[in-house]
């Protein structure tokens, strides 16, 4: 994604877009990096109805999440949730009863992103205030798999209510790859052989393509004007699996 804008995915935010306007619960995957998160928000820009929580990891954060965007767009709710101190000295079955109310009184989604196999009262929880709220729930992981989906899975059984994100195709990752480095201003005697890697390298997974790129910048993978591509990947490969990026 260039300058947080999404680019060469048309196509998957059109289908995002019909999927939001049928109003009805469905899961969104793809790998790490893919451009997940880049892609639903920009899908939700016509959707302020949408309760969307960033890190959906836990009950209590996903309650406050979801608190604190109710209280942005209605006003009986702000009035009995108070500002972001007052969320977060609620408890969670406070914020649930509150949070409940609120979703009834209204049309809403509700938006778990980086799901990460959440539990089973967590998920219970999700289900029960979709079912008696009539809400329909978008969730987004990595897979839709139980490690990712977790107890949700029940929710997007069906094979029409999961949408994959995949890695670019081998046009569209040069393409990116290409306006990347030129967004980031990289110069160096062996670009081309940087660009071959990088395309061999991320496989066509925009995210990991930034993160090469952004790291080309950086003086200690320079040498004169070159990019020490090797060492460079090495670093990228450690970085990339100890933080498990998402």
């Amino acid at each position: 994604m260039i300058a947080n804008r999404v680019f060469g995915r048309e196509s998957e935010l059109a289908v995002l877009r019909q999927r939001l306007a049928k109003r009805g619960s469905f899961l969104l995957h793809g790998p790490s990096g893919v451009g997940k998160t880049v892609l639903i928000r920009e899908a939700l820009r016509d959707h302020p109805e949408a309760l969307y929580c960033p890190d959906s990891c836990s009950k209590q954060v996903v309650l406050r999440a979801m608190a604190a965007a109710l209280a942005r767009q209605d006003g009986a709710a702000i009035r009995m949730l108070g500002g972001p101190k007052e969320i977060k000295a609620k408890s969670a079955i406070s914020l649930k009863g509150i949070v409940l109310d609120g979703l009834r009184a209204g049309k809403y989604w509700i938006v778990l992103d980086h799901l990460n196999r959440p539990s089973q009262a967590f998920a219970a929880d999700v289900k029960e205030m979709a079912r008696s709220a009539m809400t329909p729930v978008l969730g987004i992981a990595r897979s839709d798999h139980m490690e990712d989906v977790g107890f949700l899975m029940p929710l997007f059984v069906d094979r029409s209510e999961k949408l994959e994100l995949r890695p670019f195709d081998e046009v569209r990752a040069r393409q990116f790859v290409q306006k990347t480095t030129e967004a980031a201003g990289i110069v160096a005697d062996n670009l081309p052989e940087f660009v071959e890697r990088v395309l061999e390298l991320s496989r066509g997974n925009p995210g990991v393509i930034c993160s090469l790129v952004n790291m080309a910048k950086l003086p200690k993978y320079r040498s004169g004007a070159q990019i020490m591509v090797t060492p460079l990947y090495i670093d990228f490969r450690l970085r990339w699996e100890s933080v498990g990026a998402r």
